[in-house]
């Protein structure tokens, strides 16, 4: 699929409106996935780092094992057709967001609504101070907890049911009409939950990452292993200093709840091994700045001191150095 035809900038503009993903791993493909089902209009497509645009074909294995065999485009970053994407799914890694998105912010259409659909936090403030610029543009965090497998660089699997958790942040909010064409996303039974204000759900989920994530690469295991006696305290820890810094982040948790809501997740994917965890056997990145490394950066903002996730950032940083 290397060899795929390039296509000539779009010259005009019609009136149809776009919904783009930035990011084509796992979790990119599954929402373009998604977001084509049950449409009659080519209306959803990526957005590529080249600048001209070109079809790629898609291969995807739903939840039942159907094979559904798609050609999508993969707009440039000179494709004039940018402007026309009035919703933008921002899919890619925590740490590629920042270079990522601030270039295509002017390309945009300049009613653009963006999502932010990744692990951890941090990157919706640089997002949030660089919309200042663009009084039209909004923004709405999220998380998911659907799963899928990448087979391939263009083949993907619908590997686990969950739900998508949504929350207007800043700018303009989504209009109707774009919340509707969201609602592909609630296919097979996967609810889309809208949340206000929304970072209290991120926190939660940040929780859960900064649990399962360092613990399972520094340890070299899958995450049900961590439902073992010998990690409770550490554990526990963590989730204290978490706990403590989303207070002074004006975000009130329930501790008993996070830490019940973590080892929940430790046993439903007990047979999973985590993206950290991958990014460390692959010698790639990792997310620990914007994991437990955000924490650290609040604490830090708080003057707290959070010794336990500090260790496991620093512990992470070594090990993907080495």
């Amino acid at each position: 699929m290397a060899n795929t035809p390039t296509l000539p900038t779009s010259s005009t503009h019609d009136n149809n409106t776009l919904i783009a993903v930035l990011g084509a791993g796992a979790i990119g493909q599954l929402m373009y996935h998604k977001l084509s089902v049950n449409t009659q209009t080519n209306d959803v497509m990526f957005i590529g780092r080249d600048k001209l645009t070109r079809q790629q074909p898609l291969n995807f294995i739903d939840h039942t094992q159907h094979n559904h065999e798609s050609l999508a485009t993969i707009l440039g970053t000179d494709d004039d057709r940018l402007v026309q994407v009035e919703l933008l799914f921002v899919c890619v890694k925590a740490y590629q967001v920042e270079q990522a998105l601030l270039p295509l912010l002017p390309k945009l259409s300049p009613q653009c609504h963006i999502v932010l659909l990744h692990n951890g936090l941090g990157p919706h403030l640089l997002v949030a101070a660089a919309l200042s610029q663009y009084q039209g543009i909004g923004l709405t965090l999220g998380t998911t907890s659907q799963a899928a497998l990448k087979l391939s660089q263009w083949q993907v699997k619908h590997s686990g049911f969950g739900v998508t958790q949504l929350g207007h942040y800043c700018g303009s909010a989504m209009s109707t009409a774009l919340k509707m064409r969201i609602s592909h996303l609630q296919s097979d039974n996967q609810p889309i939950e809208w949340y206000q204000p929304v970072l209290p759900v991120l926190w939660q989920k940040l929780a859960i990452n900064a649990v399962i994530n360092p613990l399972t690469a520094l340890n070299q295991c899958a995450n049900g292993q961590l439902a073992a006696t010998e990690y409770q305290s550490q554990i526990s820890a963590i989730i204290d200093e978490l706990v403590e810094v989303a207070k002074y982040d004006d975000i009130t948790l329930d501790k008993a709840a996070v830490r019940a809501r973590v080892y929940q997740v430790i046993e439903l994917t007990s047979a999973n091994f985590s993206s950290m965890y991958q990014d460390i056997a692959h010698n790639r990145p990792t997310e620990i700045n914007e994991i437990n490394g955000y924490i650290c950066q609040q604490a830090k903002a708080h003057h707290l001191k959070v010794p336990n996730n500090q260790y496991l950032v620093d512990k992470v940083l070594q090990l993907s150095q080495s």
